[in-house]
């Protein structure tokens, strides 16, 4: 009786460490947003960082519940003192803390948070002299590393061929119609980010630039907007990038069914198989229109895995409505797992791939 007792819990416990592993390759998939200008060890982004080993976290300024107060970015000490208090919660050092750090309207290190914070828009910088560029990227990267940030969520590479664009031509965040010259300038970018540690990530694949609606809001369909000179960047960069973002999409010439962030025929079969990249994907905002109206979360976590994304980004930002704690998340995708609708063979392919981008910090 004795016996059977002690094989029972050995069991129990073989299959407890097996779900805390499992739950642990998860988390290492996920980079959430959270509220929160501090993070002590009490605190739940704390806590879930640990138990969870998370991968990363995404920063916003702007606070959508409370616009009298910031969500994440009040100041340079207080971010330098977040920043370390979420490495610190880390079991290896190497979170991915992220913003959206492009230059012109989109830039979170602003000039009253004590930032410079003065960083041109892309179509400006593609009229400056490449030395000045290169110096004002390496300013960039230094203002990040200085706090603590060590993924900038850019450069965009999106290609500016549609004037009727409002969320790339609009904000002025191409370098123009080339796919070399903007491969060009993305480059010196990626390496004055590498020159202070600060990773970064191309976005938005396959291509946002020929899009005439905004995929924040709702579905976007580039099926007769989109031409094939927006995935020549890619293929340009496959070697530099450290990371591709993939935007929710819809372009019936790659997958009759699914976006781009959620198709894996536009992720493993064109951006993997076809142009041979090899490093991380990770989604835009899953939390975005384009997804959120169409497809339920479960069925989005489940269709983001299984076509190839390897980061799943929930900003917990664009709807104060709809916060999706990380155990929900973890949850979600564990019983995805347990059901078979993902394969373990995704979730380590993934871990693998993180592992390896996380060893250049």
């Amino acid at each position: 009786m004795i016996r059977l007792f002690i094989s029972i819990l050995s069991v129990c416990v073989l299959l407890s460490a097996e779900e805390a592993s499992l739950e642990r390759k998860i988390g290492q998939m996920l980079m959430v947003g959270f509220y929160g200008t501090h993070a002590p060890q009490k605190s739940q982004i704390c806590q879930d960082i640990a138990r969870y080993n998370l991968g990363g976290v995404i920063l916003f300024d702007y606070n959508p519940v409370d616009k009298t107060k910031p969500k994440n970015i009040a100041s340079k000490e207080q971010l330098r003192r977040l920043t370390q208090e979420l490495q610190a919660c880390s079991s290896d050092g190497k979170l991915l803390i992220a913003v959206d750090q492009e230059g012109g309207r989109v830039q979170r290190l602003k000039r009253t948070y004590g930032f410079f914070g003065m960083f041109p828009q892309a179509s400006e910088v593609a009229k400056m002299d490449k030395d000045g560029v290169r110096q004002m990227y390496v300013r960039m990267s230094e203002e990040l590393q200085d706090v603590g940030i060590n993924y900038d969520l850019a450069p965009v590479v999106d290609l500016d061929i549609n004037a009727k664009n409002q969320v790339i031509h609009g904000l002025g965040r191409s370098y123009g119609k080339d796919p070399k010259v903007v491969a060009e300038y993305a480059q010196i970018f990626i390496k004055a980010m590498h020159q202070n540690g600060v990773l970064t990530s191309i976005k938005h694949f396959p291509g946002h630039g020929s899009s005439v609606g905004d995929t924040h809001k709702g579905f976007v369909d580039v099926t007769k907007l989109y031409q094939q000179s927006e995935m020549q960047v890619y293929g340009l960069l496959k070697n530099e990038a450290d990371t591709v973002m993939v935007a929710h999409v819809f372009n019936r010439h790659f997958d009759a069914a699914y976006p781009a962030s959620l198709s894996q025929k536009t992720i493993s079969g064109v951006l993997r198989q076809r142009l041979g990249y090899e490093g991380v994907v990770i989604t835009d905002d899953l939390q975005m229109g384009a997804i959120s109206h169409k497809y339920g979360f479960h069925n989005a976590l489940k269709l983001a895995i299984n076509a190839g994304d390897d980061i799943l980004l929930v900003g917990n930002q664009l709807d104060p409505r709809q916060i999706q704690p990380i155990k929900t998340l973890v949850d979600t995708i564990v019983s995805l797992v347990q059901s078979g609708e993902v394969e373990m063979n995704r979730i380590d392919e993934a871990n693998r791939r993180i592992e390896k981008l996380k060893q250049k910090l």
